[in-house]
């Protein structure tokens, strides 16, 4: 980055296209408040989204403003200094007095407005503006929770506008207190803390993943209904790691093809470029995972269907062994019949009667008792029947 630009006392009346854009028509004046009504105000207002303003000179920390307004003032007053605005979900008054103040792009603002951007580095002059999916790894319902951090990043100043829990960069400007030496690099170094904070944090989200997609193979070949439901909601989850993770790679790779251009300083280089190693080692580890969920759906499928398959195998044979006892059954209730009718008939007990004066009409009708009952057993027999 280039030194830092001097910034006049007072405004230039002539304001460019875009302050004038940005800077809400004047309303009526409402009747003034006491003062410390005011001031209670106004501070509330700003404390509320503000996370840390903090203005440091040659790696130094100088002060922490309480306002915005405060951190413009000092600003001015600190001509070697550099300001670094932490917000947390903003609001569009804090944005547009940002932009204001340090000239940021309309389109840039827009987009940290909006938030739900993909991650992406963009140039507007000596202003970088860089967005970020940071991720972490929630234990308990052991799904991956994503966060947007915006970053402006210009001769003088970083702003980071926070979207979601995550990152934490309390640790990151810590770390940075801690090494004066890399702080006063300037808004690079700055840039570098917070990609690194970023990078760094997918790691434990990796492991948590390959956990579970170990996990998901023993549930897998144990037969676990639920696994299916599990292995899509990780499978969306990696779409979203992935949209995170493989856009860094070309932003990284940008940010190095300008290193001549912009005279970054050699040190920051060797961590820019230890960055994208990382990154593109985290971004080959997700589309691994992906591949991996894929492929165990796969495997999850064919398993799913074998169990059917053989499901529907136990279900067939119990009905044909079911089939073939209803037709035993059905022969010798058919045998059984034939006597039964004959006696039935036999047994009616009319005096005019066939056969009831013969007197070789009973032998006769047992006779075709025998006959019939033999006649079925054979046939059914023949049938496989009995």
């Amino acid at each position: 980055m280039s030194e830092r630009r001097a910034r006049p006392a007072s405004k230039n009346p002539v304001k460019s296209a875009w302050r004038r854009a940005v800077t809400p028509p004047p309303q009526p004046e409402p009747p003034a408040p006491a003062p410390a009504a005011r001031t209670a105000a106004s501070d509330s207002s700003e404390v509320a989204s503000v996370v840390q303003a903090v203005l440091y000179r040659d790696g130094v920390r100088v002060s922490a403003p309480a306002t915005l307004a405060e951190t413009y003032r000092e600003l001015h007053d600190q001509p070697s200094g550099m300001a670094w605005i932490g917000l947390a979900r903003p609001t569009e008054a804090e944005l547009l007095s940002l932009a204001a103040e340090f000239d940021l792009h309309p389109l840039a603002v827009e987009d940290a407005m909006e938030a739900h951007q993909r991650p992406k580095l963009e140039r507007y002059g000596e202003t970088l503006f860089v967005v970020l999916r940071a991720a972490r790894y929630l234990d308990a319902p052991e799904e991956v929770d994503f966060g947007e951090l915006h970053v402006f990043v210009g001769p003088d100043f970083v702003i980071t506008v926070r979207h979601g829990a995550a990152p934490d960069l309390s640790a990151v400007r810590q770390r940075m207190e801690e090494t004066p030496e890399l702080l006063k690099l300037g808004p690079e170094a700055v840039l570098y803390a917070i990609l690194d904070a970023v990078v760094d944090g997918y790691e434990p989200v990796v492991v948590g993943v390959q956990n579970d997609i170990d996990e998901i193979e023993t549930e897998v070949f144990r037969g676990d209904p639920e696994v299916s439901r599990r292995i899509y909601e990780l499978s969306r989850e990696m779409v979203e790691f992935q949209r995170a993770t493989r856009p860094l790679v070309g932003m990284l790779h940008g940010l190095m093809a300008g290193f001549s251009k912009y005279g970054t300083d050699e040190e920051l280089q060797r961590y820019l470029r230890d960055v994208a190693d990382h990154v593109t080692h985290t971004s080959e580890r997700v589309d691994g995972f992906r591949q991996a969920l894929t492929e165990i759906l796969t495997v999850n499928t064919t398993l799913v269907t074998q169990q059917q398959n053989a499901e529907m195998r136990a279900l067939a044979e119990a009905g044909f062994e079911q089939n073939e006892e209803i037709k035993k059954i059905s022969s010798w209730a058919a045998i059984l019949f034939a006597p039964t009718l004959v006696g039935t008939i036999y047994g009616m007990n009319f005096e005019h009667m066939p056969e009831l004066g013969w007197s070789f009409g009973y032998p006769f009708a047992i006779g075709l008792m025998g006959v019939v009952c033999v006649s079925l057993y054979v046939i059914f027999k023949r049938r496989d029947w009995l």
